[in-house]
């Protein structure tokens, strides 16, 4: 005797809920769809009687779906950061002054900064030059010249 599975309103919304904390401890919002796309078809077979061949149809679509939807609605209306440049390293030396610790030369070279160096690039000058960082570029500092004589 083989019986087979039929799941009913309260498997959707406990596999929903199971989405949900998944969410909680996984970064991204993949499992946030899945939830979405579970809840819909338990209370769609909470309203009519639907075989399990279309409730999982259901829960692809409607995970695509919510997945689409939310995606789209996203690209529109970015979320603003209060901190737009938090995670951008060196973005906190654009506008500080630093010497330089290698001669620029043919437009690269190294300022000391705190107890580290960063790559720089900018216009040729010898070492003790001061400069002025303009902009960060991955992991280079861009400079510009504050005074053309070396520091002594």
């Amino acid at each position: 005797m083989v019986e087979t599975f039929d799941p009913n309103h309260w498997h959707w919304w406990i596999l929903s809920v199971g989405f949900l904390i998944l969410e909680l401890f996984v970064t991204g919002t993949f499992f946030l769809w899945l939830s979405v796309a579970a809840g819909l078809v338990g209370l769609l077979l909470f309203l009519f009687e639907i075989t399990s061949q279309v409730q999982l149809l259901l829960f692809g679509v409607g995970a695509i779906v919510s997945m689409v939807i939310t995606r789209t609605y996203l690209s529109k209306n970015p979320v603003r950061s209060d901190h737009p440049q938090l995670n951008v390293r060196g973005m906190e030396y654009v506008g500080r002054t630093f010497l330089v610790q290698e001669a620029i030369v043919n437009g690269l070279g190294r300022i000391h900064v705190g107890d580290g160096s960063w790559r720089v690039e900018g216009p040729d000058c010898p070492e003790g030059t001061q400069v002025r960082v303009i902009a960060v570029e991955g992991a280079r500092l861009k400079v510009e010249l504050i005074n053309s004589q070396p520091e002594n």
